[in-house]
């Protein structure tokens, strides 16, 4: 499981549980300037009660490219419904996450990978999109050992499908705590939200269409 701190990888890591799965959690450390969601993963790993809990460092600021890896400028109160990929886009991001996951996968004869992408409520991500994640379930069979001697992996994205409120609505039902979750990109000092990233104003639209108070913002 690709476990970022995040509601979305909380949400979809607790579905899997559900499901009856034994959870292996990675978090990558990519060379994000909001390392707060490295704390916010640990505490969701810890209350989902992960066998094992990976902390991994790629640092993907060596080459740049996005305002969450760099001093660039995050957007702030941009219109979400306008098109174009926001600054705020890391260059194959889930790409080389799925990648790690794969390894880790491989090396545990586990077969099942989960991600918590979204294609509706999101930032416009290519790497977040169906095609994306059908394209790299067909090169993890096609690549690994595990495939060449006729097994094959499938890779989870459970929230792919749903509004920011649906996954909100979902992680309730299986009683989470999103309290202990992070998810703006450019938090203050003290690792409390801007309320004006994209991130951050998604997730005030789901909790607000959900009707209940975002705990992290009651801090």
């Amino acid at each position: 499981m690709l476990l970022s701190g995040g509601l979305d990888s909380y949400t979809a890591a607790a579905m899997a549980r559900a499901e009856g799965y034994r959870l292996f959690a990675l978090t990558v450390r990519y060379g994000q300037r909001h390392a707060r969601e490295i704390e916010a993963a640990r505490a969701v790993a810890a209350w989902l009660g992960v066998a094992r809990h990976v902390e991994l460092a790629v640092d993907l600021s060596v080459f740049g490219g996005s305002s969450l890896t760099t001093g660039a400028p995050v957007p702030k109160d941009r219109p979400l419904d306008v098109a174009g990929i926001p600054s705020t886009y890391v260059p194959a991001r889930n790409t080389v996450f799925l990648a790690l996951a794969l390894a880790w996968a491989e090396t545990l004869s586990a077969e099942d990978i989960f991600i918590g992408v979204n294609a509706l409520d999101y930032s416009g991500y290519p790497d977040c999109r169906p095609e994306f994640i059908a394209a790299f379930e067909r090169l993890a069979t096609l690549a690994t050992a595990t495939g060449v001697h006729g097994g094959a992996f499938r890779v989870h994205a459970p929230l792919l499908t749903l509004t920011k409120a649906d996954i909100i609505r979902k992680g309730l039902s299986l009683g989470l705590d999103y309290g202990l979750t992070h998810s703006c990109y450019d938090p203050g000092p003290q690792g409390h939200p801007c309320g004006r990233c994209d991130s951050c104003r998604i997730r005030a639209a789901g909790f607000a269409q959900v009707g209940i108070a975002d705990p992290v913002m009651r801090r």
